[in-house]
């Protein structure tokens, strides 16, 4: 007899793709989100149809094609020719966080149409990277001598002009004003994969709370507290919203935790409060 193979648990697929940086497979760790909502998706029939969609592009670029153009092809293709765009209309629908249904509706929010561009243009032997831009993921291409910032809600192409504007909200809350204020570049960094793969679970974390649907939270804060061990306020989190769920011992294991390693953080008496009611029996 054939030995009997185990298939792993979603968390546990999850984990294993996030586990190290060197070759952090973005795509399907980002694809790899859906199947807390989409359990029978097949992640690699997923993968497949984005390689299908890489190949198509591929056939349509000329052999001597430079960077520049290979960057107005791949727009042309993605926001043009397949029609992808921001989801206007239902902006906060969890559905624009799961890679599957954006590729089924041509519809998603900046940071997934970024990992599905992202991923095209990085084929295409373009220097491309993700932007963990206030407010509104980018992305970036540097090409010789210069770098264009592209919005993959709308495919615009954005100037210094166009992002110091789009800062100006962020800068005004935060006071970074005047003398204070930071030049643009310093926003248009490239983001790590772990930490593009964190925005686009924030957005949904973000979107369960709003709703109340504490379990589909703690699905999110699941996968968090995998890819930031050390982000102990999504541990925090996750302690919070199983008590929530009545799973009591859990919690406190959470907060004793969250204590224990951010002694200093602000809400630290806060949270020693709910945990001694939660020791005591209480909701």
């Amino acid at each position: 007899m054939l030995p009997a193979f185990e298939l792993p648990t979603p968390l546990g697929y999850f984990a294993t793709l996030v586990r190290e940086d060197p070759g952090f497979p973005l795509l399907e760790a980002t694809a790899a989100v859906a199947l807390d909502e989409y359990p029978e998706l097949d992640i690699q029939q997923l993968l497949g149809q984005v390689d299908q969609m890489a190949r198509r592009l591929q056939r349509r670029l000329p052999a001597d094609a430079g960077p520049l153009e290979r960057l107005r092809r791949l727009n042309q293709f993605f926001f043009g020719d397949l029609a992808f765009g921001g989801n206007v209309n239902h902006y906060y629908d969890p559905d624009n966080s799961y890679l599957n249904r954006v590729l089924e509706r041509r519809r998603g929010i900046p940071i997934t149409l970024g990992v599905l561009w992202l991923e095209l243009a990085q084929g295409l032997g373009l220097q491309a990277r993700g932007i963990n831009f206030p407010g509104h993921f980018l992305v970036k291409v540097s090409l010789v001598q210069v770098q264009v910032v592209i919005d993959p809600f709308t495919g615009q192409s954005l100037g210094r002009e166009d992002l110091s504007e789009r800062l100006e909200p962020f800068r005004r809350r935060h006071g970074l004003v005047d003398e204070f204020e930071p030049p643009v570049g310093l926003y248009l960094q490239s983001a790590p994969e772990r930490e593009i793969l964190a925005r686009v679970l924030r957005n949904l974390k973000d979107i369960q709370r709003q709703a109340g649907d504490w379990p589909r939270l703690l699905q999110v804060l699941e996968r968090l507290v995998i890819l930031l061990p050390e982000d102990w306020s999504e541990r925090r989190d996750r302690g919070l919203t199983l008590a929530d769920l009545g799973r009591i011992d859990e919690a406190r294991a959470d907060l004793e935790i969250y204590l224990l390693q951010a002694e200093d953080a602000p809400d630290h008496d806060l949270i020693a409060q709910r945990l001694a009611q939660l020791r005591g029996g209480g909701a």
